[in-house]
């Protein structure tokens, strides 16, 4: 079975993390496929912060960042419109090599994968978390909006050379405002939800637990964790 290094890391900078995934796909490419790095997971929590995917749509920011320097705003190479981190959001940057069994090389295959880890994690607290035709990441049937799903889960990723980054953004204490300010993931008739709207008590910490194992069992591979930043040569 397959070793993968989760660095459970608290509270990070955007920038921080997307430096550290960066470097650790840079790695991977140099090493080749044999002999390769451990497969790595970067598990954390970012300050507030909006990030705008390959091809996101500025109308879709109801805010002027030239104007307001509070909100930081940063485009990056993921797939997916803008969306929003902070903290009480666990977000989850899986760096894998997909040449490697029992992996695929398919990116849709992994969106899929990934969705399937939030959905796993959020049954073990009774929360049925479902995918939606047409669209990525997972949702949730939610009577208290007017709509029939809101989102709880955003997924966005990129690859090179098969390496994975980016990830999957759950909210599970998130202070649900933040997302007022955009128009979610470019989605004008769905709201937002996190784990605390169904269960108030919930912690980071289970929650991270409970992901852990829900990708050991999705990806069939073996975590190992530790709360240091990851080693870049």
């Amino acid at each position: 079975m397959n070793k993968c290094i989760v660095h459970r890391l608290g509270l990070v900078s955007y920038r921080q993390a997307w430096n550290w995934q960066q470097q650790l796909v840079k790695e991977r490419i140099r090493s080749g496929v044999s002999p390769a790095p451990l497969d790595v997971c970067l598990m954390l929590q970012h300050p507030a912060v909006y990030t705008l995917g390959r091809g996101a749509s500025w109308d879709n920011v109801k805010f002027d960042p030239s104007k307001e320097s509070g909100f930081e705003l940063i485009k990056v190479d993921r797939g997916g419109e803008v969306t929003h981190h902070a903290p009480g959001q666990l977000v989850v940057y899986p760096i894998l090599n997909l040449t490697r069994d029992p992996f695929k090389k398919d990116l849709h295959w992994y969106l899929r994968q990934v969705e399937q880890v939030v959905i796993d994690t959020l049954q073990a607290f009774d929360i049925a978390g479902e995918r939606v035709d047409g669209l990525t990441g997972v949702w949730v049937p939610d009577n208290r909006y007017p709509f029939p799903k809101s989102k709880i889960a955003a997924v966005g990723t990129h690859a090179s050379k098969w390496i994975t980054m980016h990830g999957f953004a759950l909210n599970v204490t998130t202070d649900l405002s933040g997302f007022n300010r955009i128009v979610p993931c470019g989605l004008h008739d769905k709201a937002v939800s996190s784990i605390q709207e169904f269960h108030p008590n919930v912690s980071m910490a289970d929650v991270e637990e409970v992901v852990i194992k829900s990708m050991e069992k999705v990806f069939e591979i073996e975590m190992q964790q530790t709360t240091n930043p990851p080693y870049l040569e």
